[in-house]
Order: structure tokens, then C-alpha cells, then sequence
């Protein structure tokens, strides 16, 4: 009894370490079933009409990689599938490289050409008054994209003044930008909004989802390999649901296993 109550730490280090490595190298996929929140994103999305326009902020950080890349990953799958017109931009400095090459990659995947289908306009500091300035005019909000070409002259901004001209706009999100997003964005200008964000922050999004001033939401790595089996291309975040899953169930038994270690404990005194 002393013995697994005073069990050596580094015994549950090499536990959860197997519990990631195997299903890895297993590669056995846990079946994932898409939520509400989620499926409301792709339909929208979806539903979109070619050449539609979407607005896609990359508002995180390499520390949030992990569960926000295979988001915007699958979104801009399903966006160039469509062939809609992809507009990104990021209010976070850490997401501009993560946000220019996940658009550019994948652009090319479909044959998409820079500044024609989509367009990366890079980093602004400011958050709600970038958002109110885009609101009133996108040209004066960036008047360069990230490569230093006028916007103006874009013909992938046919057609956007402002906000209020995108078909949708999503809001990757690591921090509270998605709360911008809602108050001086789709509040003041009246397009449609989806997010994406980390585990952590997902259940403070909930009465955003119940006041329909989100209209979709992908939270966690969950959220992500939903969206992939939607468009049905498992990639990175169906491949990291059965570790996550396997490393939750061990947590769960290592907590019972104290209590029951505890209590056992207690009677015997």
C-alpha cells in the first residue's frame, strides 16, 4: 500500500508518454462526430456562392499552433474548393508567418494566384480600431498587403469597400479578440461571424453561440478535426484525437486511483 501510494513520478511521466507515442504510431483515428456549433460553420461556408468573399483573421500564435493551424488549414481547404475569394489578415504579430503560409501553400494546392484568389494583408496593431477603421474603409485600413502591393489595385478586393461587404468572416482566436470582433465588428457592421479558438476559451464563448452573435464555433483541437471530417480530408487534428483521447482517460484513471489509494489509506489507520 505505501509503495502505490508513494509510487516514483517519473512511472506516470513514462505512462503519458506511451499513452501519446502509441496511438501515434498506431495510427488508429477515434470516430469523430461533428457538433452543432461546428457544422454551422462549414454550411455557411458551403452555402457561399463562387467568388463570394470571405474574411479569415488569424488572431493567434505558434503557442497556440497545435489546436488553431488545423483550423485555418481546413477552412481554406473548403474555401479554395469553392473557389471563394480568400482575404486574411491577423491582429496577433505571432500569426503572420503561420497565417502567410498556410494561405499561400494551400492556395497553390488548387492553383489559386496570389492577389486575384486571395490575399494575405498582414499585421495592424490597434484591434478595435483596426476593426472600426475596416469598417469604414479597407483601403485606408491597409493600404499595402503583406508583400507591399497597393490593395487597391487587387482584384482580389473587387467588390469590398469594407466589413460589411464580406459574405463571413471567422476569427481565429487564441486571446479575447473574438469579443472585438463581435463588439466593433459584427455588432457595428452586420456580417455574419464564425470563430475558432482554443479549449480553454471555448466555454466562455457558449452565450455568444445562444445570443446568435456567433453564428458557428470550432473550439480545440475537437473543433478542428470536425472540421476536417466535414470536408473530409483527416489531416493533423483527426490524427491528434486519439492521443489527446487515450492521455484523458489516463488522467481520469490516475485521479481515481489516488482517491481510492487515500481513502484506502485512511481506514487502515
Amino acid at each position: 500500500m505505501e509503495r502505490l501510494i508513494n509510487i516514483d513520478r517519473r512511472f506516470i511521466f513514462l505512462l503519458v508518454a506511451m499513452a501519446v507515442t502509441i496511438p501515434l504510431l498506431a495510427k488508429f483515428n477515434l470516430p469523430v462526430r461533428a457538433t452543432k456549433d461546428v457544422e454551422s460553420i462549414y454550411y455557411k461556408i458551403d452555402s457561399l456562392p463562387k467568388n463570394s468573399h470571405i474574411l479569415i483573421a488569424f488572431d493567434y500564435d505558434p503557442a497556440s499552433k497545435e489546436e488553431l493551424q488545423p483550423m485555418a488549414d481546413a477552412l481554406l481547404h473548403h474555401c479554395y474548393r469553392k473557389d471563394i475569394k480568400v482575404v486574411g489578415m491577423t491582429l496577433n504579430p505571432g500569426g503572420t508567418g503561420l497565417a502567410v503560409s498556410a494561405i499561400e501553400s494551400i492556395g497553390k494546392e488548387y492553383g489559386k494566384t496570389k492577389g486575384t484568389d486571395f490575399v494575405f494583408l498582414g499585421y495592424k496593431t490597434g484591434v478595435e480600431l483596426v476593426m472600426i477603421n475596416m469598417g469604414e474603409n479597407i483601403f485606408s485600413a491597409f493600404p499595402e498587403d503583406f508583400h507591399g502591393n497597393a490593395t487597391i489595385d487587387l482584384p482580389v478586393l473587387n467588390g469590398i469597400d469594407s466589413l460589411e461587404d464580406f459574405d463571413y468572416v471567422v476569427d481565429l482566436a487564441s486571446g479575447s479578440s473574438i469579443e472585438a470582433w463581435i463588439a466593433f465588428g459584427k455588432e457595428k457592421y452586420g456580417f455574419d461571424l464564425g470563430a475558432g479558438c482554443t479549449a480553454v476559451i471555448g466555454p466562455d464563448m457558449y452565450p455568444f453561440l445562444q445570443s446568435k452573435q456567433l453564428n458557428g464555433l470550432m473550439s480545440g483541437l475537437r473543433g478542428a478535426a470536425e472540421y476536417e471530417i466535414l470536408i473530409d480530408r483527416e489531416s493533423t487534428a483527426v490524427a491528434g484525437m486519439s492521443p489527446q483521447s487515450v492521455v484523458h482517460v489516463l488522467v481520469v484513471l490516475f485521479v481515481l486511483f489516488g482517491n481510492t489509494m487515500y481513502f484506502m489509506s485512511k481506514r487502515k489507520r
